[in-house]
């Protein structure tokens, strides 16, 4: 399976329920996707530049990449029993030392300061080390069951995990 995934990946095909990096090639932005068994699809489109000095700092609201981080949903998503519409969302992350959040948030006016009046859901993460540690921020989606897709951040020695949920 994972000749064929690396031979898809390299010849631009997509099998359904596979998790696909594309990088828009005029800009510094990549985009992770993950299908559903069903064909309906989520996707993150992030900031891979490393150029933001931003660093996450224990506590607070962070903007990984340093600029917007979208969530595209084509199909309603559940996230620690919150459901997500069809739609697009602006995602925050809040590091902490033993547990980093997920937020998921209405606004996605680009460089708007974030509004906590706007989060749609928030959702514990589960944690692991890296090594060696990943910078700049690493995004992945990972298609884990027929109705489960997985988000993954990988950032300094943290990689950090929650799952999306088809409703």
């Amino acid at each position: 399976m994972r000749l064929i995934v690396l031979c898809a990946l390299l010849t631009g095909l997509v099998i359904p329920g596979t998790s696909v990096m594309a990088q828009d090639s005029e800009s510094q932005f990549q985009t992770a996707y993950c299908n559903y068994a069903d064909g309906n699809q989520i996707s993150v489109r992030y900031d891979a530049s490393g150029k933001s000095k931003e660093e996450p700092k224990n506590g607070k609201v962070w903007e990984p990449g340093g600029s917007a981080m979208t969530l595209y949903t084509q199909t309603p998503v559940v996230l620690n029993r919150v459901e997500i519409p069809v739609g697009a969302f602006t995602v925050f992350v809040v590091p902490n030392k033993k547990e980093w959040t997920l937020v998921v948030n209405k606004n996605v006016t680009l460089g708007s300061k974030y509004d906590e009046t706007q989060d749609l859901v928030r959702s514990p993460m589960e944690l692991g080390d890296l090594n060696p540690p990943v910078k700049p921020l690493q995004v992945a989606l990972a298609h884990m069951a027929p109705k489960t897709c997985t988000i993954r951040l990988y950032y300094g020695n943290v990689g950090a995990q929650t799952d999306f949920t088809e409703k």
